[in-house]
Protein backbone atom coordinates (compact mmCIF):
# COMPACT_ATOMS: atom_id res chain seq x y z
CA UNK A 1 0.00 0.00 0.00
CA UNK A 2 1.90 2.89 -1.34
CA UNK A 3 -0.61 5.91 -0.92
CA UNK A 4 -3.57 6.30 1.69
CA UNK A 5 -5.37 8.59 -0.23
CA UNK A 6 -9.19 7.46 -0.83
CA UNK A 7 -8.43 4.45 1.77
CA UNK A 8 -10.47 4.03 4.71
CA UNK A 9 -8.34 2.97 8.60
CA UNK A 10 -10.32 1.43 11.44
CA UNK A 11 -8.30 2.86 14.38
CA UNK A 12 -8.38 1.44 18.20
CA UNK A 13 -7.60 3.49 20.80
CA UNK A 14 -8.05 6.84 18.56
CA UNK A 15 -9.12 9.00 21.88
CA UNK A 16 -5.66 10.02 22.39
CA UNK A 17 -1.27 8.87 22.17
CA UNK A 18 -0.55 7.03 19.28
CA UNK A 19 -3.98 6.32 18.04
CA UNK A 20 -4.92 10.32 17.96
CA UNK A 21 -1.67 10.65 15.78
CA UNK A 22 -2.35 7.81 13.47
CA UNK A 23 -5.81 9.13 12.96
CA UNK A 24 -4.58 12.71 12.00
CA UNK A 25 -1.80 11.97 9.89
CA UNK A 26 -3.91 9.59 7.78
CA UNK A 27 -6.57 12.45 7.15
CA UNK A 28 -4.08 14.87 6.02
CA UNK A 29 -3.74 12.22 3.61
CA UNK A 30 -7.22 11.58 2.49
CA UNK A 31 -7.61 8.75 4.15
CA UNK A 32 -11.29 8.17 5.24
CA UNK A 33 -11.87 7.15 9.35
CA UNK A 34 -13.78 4.67 11.21
CA UNK A 35 -12.32 5.72 14.79
CA UNK A 36 -13.38 3.90 18.59
CA UNK A 37 -12.27 4.07 21.72
CA UNK A 38 -13.78 3.96 25.46
CA UNK A 39 -13.18 7.84 25.87
CA UNK A 40 -16.05 9.17 24.13
CA UNK A 41 -14.71 12.80 25.30
CA UNK A 42 -11.53 12.47 23.83
CA UNK A 43 -12.35 10.24 20.71
CA UNK A 44 -15.13 13.50 19.78
CA UNK A 45 -11.86 15.33 20.10
CA UNK A 46 -9.78 13.09 17.39
CA UNK A 47 -12.79 13.33 15.35
CA UNK A 48 -13.63 16.68 15.13
CA UNK A 49 -9.33 17.15 14.54
CA UNK A 50 -9.76 14.67 11.37
CA UNK A 51 -13.35 15.89 10.25
CA UNK A 52 -11.15 19.39 9.82
CA UNK A 53 -9.19 17.99 7.13
CA UNK A 54 -11.87 17.01 5.09
CA UNK A 55 -12.35 13.06 5.40
CA UNK A 56 -15.35 11.05 6.21
CA UNK A 57 -15.02 10.10 9.93
CA UNK A 58 -17.52 7.92 12.04
CA UNK A 59 -16.78 7.43 15.98
CA UNK A 60 -18.02 4.68 17.96
CA UNK A 61 -17.18 3.90 21.72
CA UNK A 62 -15.98 0.20 21.78
CA UNK A 63 -14.39 -1.90 24.12
CA UNK A 64 -11.84 -3.86 22.35
CA UNK A 65 -12.16 -6.72 25.10
CA UNK A 66 -15.98 -7.25 24.33
CA UNK A 67 -15.68 -9.31 21.11
CA UNK A 68 -19.11 -8.90 20.16
CA UNK A 69 -19.00 -5.09 20.34
CA UNK A 70 -15.84 -5.06 17.88
CA UNK A 71 -17.58 -7.69 15.42
CA UNK A 72 -20.78 -5.03 15.68
CA UNK A 73 -18.35 -2.13 14.88
CA UNK A 74 -16.28 -3.43 11.84
CA UNK A 75 -19.88 -4.20 10.26
CA UNK A 76 -21.27 -1.09 10.93
CA UNK A 77 -17.80 0.63 9.56
CA UNK A 78 -17.97 -1.18 6.53
CA UNK A 79 -21.61 0.06 5.35
CA UNK A 80 -20.79 3.17 6.31
CA UNK A 81 -17.49 3.98 4.54
CA UNK A 82 -18.07 0.94 1.82
CA UNK A 83 -14.86 -0.47 2.50
CA UNK A 84 -11.78 -0.72 5.29
CA UNK A 85 -8.27 -0.76 4.15
CA UNK A 86 -6.56 -0.76 7.41
CA UNK A 87 -6.76 -1.48 10.56
CA UNK A 88 -4.84 -0.59 13.84
CA UNK A 89 -5.30 -2.55 16.56
CA UNK A 90 -3.90 0.55 18.50
CA UNK A 91 -5.70 0.23 22.16
CA UNK A 92 -3.87 -1.06 24.99
CA UNK A 93 -3.17 -0.29 29.15
CA UNK A 94 -0.12 -0.99 31.43
CA UNK A 95 0.38 -2.65 34.59
CA UNK A 96 2.78 -2.82 37.11
CA UNK A 97 3.28 -5.66 39.30
CA UNK A 98 5.51 -8.25 40.80
CA UNK A 99 4.34 -11.79 39.47
CA UNK A 100 4.39 -12.96 43.55
CA UNK A 101 1.20 -11.24 44.56
CA UNK A 102 -0.29 -9.97 41.09
CA UNK A 103 -4.20 -10.13 41.31
CA UNK A 104 -5.47 -12.80 38.98
CA UNK A 105 -8.52 -9.58 37.46
CA UNK A 106 -5.34 -7.54 37.06
CA UNK A 107 -3.86 -9.86 34.78
CA UNK A 108 -6.61 -10.81 33.18
CA UNK A 109 -7.53 -7.28 32.35
CA UNK A 110 -4.05 -6.34 30.51
CA UNK A 111 -4.57 -9.76 28.97
CA UNK A 112 -8.91 -8.81 27.38
CA UNK A 113 -7.56 -5.65 26.09
CA UNK A 114 -4.10 -5.88 24.88
CA UNK A 115 -3.91 -9.24 23.75
CA UNK A 116 -7.37 -10.42 23.20
CA UNK A 117 -8.47 -6.69 21.65
CA UNK A 118 -5.49 -7.53 19.22
CA UNK A 119 -7.22 -11.10 18.09
CA UNK A 120 -10.78 -9.75 18.05
CA UNK A 121 -10.02 -6.60 15.80
CA UNK A 122 -7.89 -8.73 14.00
CA UNK A 123 -10.41 -11.46 13.08
CA UNK A 124 -13.56 -9.03 12.46
CA UNK A 125 -12.07 -6.85 9.95
CA UNK A 126 -9.96 -9.67 7.98
CA UNK A 127 -13.01 -10.21 5.97
CA UNK A 128 -13.08 -6.81 4.98
CA UNK A 129 -9.67 -6.01 4.28
CA UNK A 130 -9.88 -8.98 1.93
CA UNK A 131 -12.96 -7.69 -0.30
CA UNK A 132 -10.93 -4.56 -0.40
CA UNK A 133 -8.54 -6.19 -2.12
CA UNK A 134 -5.46 -3.93 -0.88
CA UNK A 135 -6.00 -4.67 3.48
CA UNK A 136 -3.43 -3.98 6.14
CA UNK A 137 -3.57 -4.87 10.08
CA UNK A 138 -1.61 -3.62 12.33
CA UNK A 139 -1.11 -4.85 15.87
CA UNK A 140 0.99 -2.12 18.52
CA UNK A 141 2.71 -4.83 20.54
CA UNK A 142 5.90 -3.48 22.21
CA UNK A 143 9.53 -3.31 22.96
CA UNK A 144 8.31 -5.09 26.06
CA UNK A 145 7.17 -7.64 23.20
CA UNK A 146 11.01 -8.83 22.64
CA UNK A 147 12.62 -8.64 26.16
CA UNK A 148 11.11 -9.64 29.71
CA UNK A 149 11.07 -6.77 32.35
CA UNK A 150 11.13 -7.16 36.33
CA UNK A 151 7.35 -5.70 37.72
CA UNK A 152 5.90 -6.14 33.94
CA UNK A 153 5.71 -9.65 33.71
CA UNK A 154 1.36 -9.02 32.99
CA UNK A 155 2.19 -6.59 29.95
CA UNK A 156 5.36 -8.61 28.66
CA UNK A 157 3.01 -11.75 28.33
CA UNK A 158 0.07 -9.49 26.41
CA UNK A 159 3.01 -8.09 24.27
CA UNK A 160 4.70 -11.13 23.64
CA UNK A 161 1.34 -12.86 23.02
CA UNK A 162 0.60 -10.10 20.05
CA UNK A 163 3.85 -10.61 18.34
CA UNK A 164 3.61 -13.86 18.31
CA UNK A 165 -0.03 -14.07 16.49
CA UNK A 166 0.55 -11.32 14.44
CA UNK A 167 3.89 -12.90 13.00
CA UNK A 168 1.89 -15.92 12.63
CA UNK A 169 -0.51 -14.64 10.71
CA UNK A 170 1.58 -12.40 8.48
CA UNK A 171 2.86 -15.95 7.55
CA UNK A 172 -0.58 -17.43 7.02
CA UNK A 173 -1.43 -14.80 4.51
CA UNK A 174 1.50 -14.86 2.89
CA UNK A 175 1.22 -18.69 1.70
CA UNK A 176 -2.29 -17.71 0.87
CA UNK A 177 -1.16 -15.37 -1.22
CA UNK A 178 -3.70 -12.98 0.39
CA UNK A 179 -4.34 -9.03 -0.56
CA UNK A 180 -3.94 -8.63 3.38
CA UNK A 181 -0.69 -8.04 5.14
CA UNK A 182 0.28 -7.28 8.22
CA UNK A 183 2.63 -5.27 10.70
CA UNK A 184 3.51 -5.91 13.90
CA UNK A 185 4.95 -2.46 15.79
CA UNK A 186 7.41 -2.16 18.86
CA UNK A 187 7.16 0.94 20.33
CA UNK A 188 9.76 2.12 22.75
CA UNK A 189 8.90 4.81 25.17
CA UNK A 190 5.96 7.03 23.95
CA UNK A 191 4.66 10.55 25.15
CA UNK A 192 1.28 9.16 25.86
CA UNK A 193 -0.85 8.85 29.14
CA UNK A 194 -0.40 4.96 29.37
CA UNK A 195 1.57 5.27 32.29
CA UNK A 196 -0.33 7.43 34.24
CA UNK A 197 -3.37 5.93 33.29
CA UNK A 198 -2.06 1.96 34.44
CA UNK A 199 -2.35 -0.01 37.34
CA UNK A 200 0.10 -0.31 39.88
CA UNK A 201 -0.11 -2.94 42.43
CA UNK A 202 0.59 -1.26 46.39
CA UNK A 203 3.65 -4.18 46.05
CA UNK A 204 5.33 -2.41 43.22
CA UNK A 205 7.26 -0.37 46.23
CA UNK A 206 8.90 -3.13 47.35
CA UNK A 207 10.39 -3.92 43.66
CA UNK A 208 10.96 -0.90 42.77
CA UNK A 209 11.49 1.10 45.87
CA UNK A 210 8.98 3.68 45.82
CA UNK A 211 5.22 4.67 46.11
CA UNK A 212 3.29 3.82 42.42
CA UNK A 213 2.70 7.82 41.59
CA UNK A 214 6.20 8.54 41.99
CA UNK A 215 6.96 5.08 40.01
CA UNK A 216 4.25 5.86 37.57
CA UNK A 217 6.25 9.72 36.79
CA UNK A 218 9.86 7.83 36.73
CA UNK A 219 8.55 5.77 33.76
CA UNK A 220 6.78 8.97 31.32
CA UNK A 221 10.10 10.63 32.56
CA UNK A 222 11.63 7.93 30.06
CA UNK A 223 9.28 8.18 27.00
CA UNK A 224 11.49 10.48 24.49
CA UNK A 225 9.80 10.12 21.40
CA UNK A 226 5.94 11.80 20.56
CA UNK A 227 2.90 10.21 18.94
CA UNK A 228 3.21 12.28 16.54
CA UNK A 229 7.17 10.56 15.65
CA UNK A 230 5.61 6.96 15.96
CA UNK A 231 2.49 7.55 13.75
CA UNK A 232 4.64 8.49 11.30
CA UNK A 233 7.45 5.56 11.67
CA UNK A 234 4.33 3.27 11.47
CA UNK A 235 2.98 4.90 8.47
CA UNK A 236 6.18 4.60 6.45
CA UNK A 237 6.59 0.97 7.38
CA UNK A 238 2.85 0.07 6.33
CA UNK A 239 3.85 1.55 3.06
CA UNK A 240 7.33 -0.27 2.85
CA UNK A 241 4.97 -3.55 3.78
CA UNK A 242 7.58 -4.02 6.80
CA UNK A 243 7.00 -7.36 8.61
CA UNK A 244 8.98 -5.21 12.33
CA UNK A 245 8.54 -2.25 12.89
CA UNK A 246 10.76 -0.15 15.93
CA UNK A 247 9.83 2.90 17.44
CA UNK A 248 12.48 5.34 18.61
CA UNK A 249 15.87 5.00 19.28
CA UNK A 250 15.42 3.11 22.47
CA UNK A 251 13.68 0.40 20.81
CA UNK A 252 16.41 -0.44 18.31
CA UNK A 253 18.35 -0.45 21.33
CA UNK A 254 16.46 -2.78 23.16
CA UNK A 255 16.00 -5.06 20.01
CA UNK A 256 19.95 -5.16 19.22
CA UNK A 257 20.64 -5.74 23.05
CA UNK A 258 17.87 -8.79 22.99
CA UNK A 259 19.48 -9.63 19.55
CA UNK A 260 23.25 -9.93 20.87
CA UNK A 261 22.32 -11.53 24.31
CA UNK A 262 19.53 -13.18 23.72
CA UNK A 263 19.53 -15.03 27.15
CA UNK A 264 22.33 -12.77 28.81
CA UNK A 265 20.46 -9.38 28.50
CA UNK A 266 18.32 -10.43 31.38
CA UNK A 267 21.19 -9.94 33.95
CA UNK A 268 21.75 -6.41 32.40
CA UNK A 269 18.38 -5.68 32.66
CA UNK A 270 18.44 -7.20 36.65
CA UNK A 271 21.12 -4.77 37.01
CA UNK A 272 19.19 -1.94 35.46
CA UNK A 273 16.41 -2.49 37.95
CA UNK A 274 18.49 -2.58 41.05
CA UNK A 275 20.53 0.44 40.31
CA UNK A 276 16.64 2.09 39.73
CA UNK A 277 15.11 0.82 42.92
CA UNK A 278 18.99 2.49 44.65
CA UNK A 279 17.75 5.48 43.02
CA UNK A 280 14.14 5.32 44.09
CA UNK A 281 15.26 5.03 47.84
Amino acid sequence: MKSFQNKVAAITGAGSGIGRALAINLAGQGCALALSDVNSAGLAETAKACEAKGVKVTQTKVDVANRDAIYAWAEASAKAHGQINLVFNNAGVALGAAVDGMKFEDFRWIMDINFWGVVHGSQAFLPYLKASGDGHIINISSIFGIIGVPSQSAYNASKFAVRGFTEALRIELDMAKSPVSTTCVHPGGIKTNIARAARFDDNMKALIGQEAEQGKARFEKMFITTPETAAETILKGVRRNSRRVLIGPDAVAVDLMQRLLPTGYQKLVGLGTKLQMSKGK
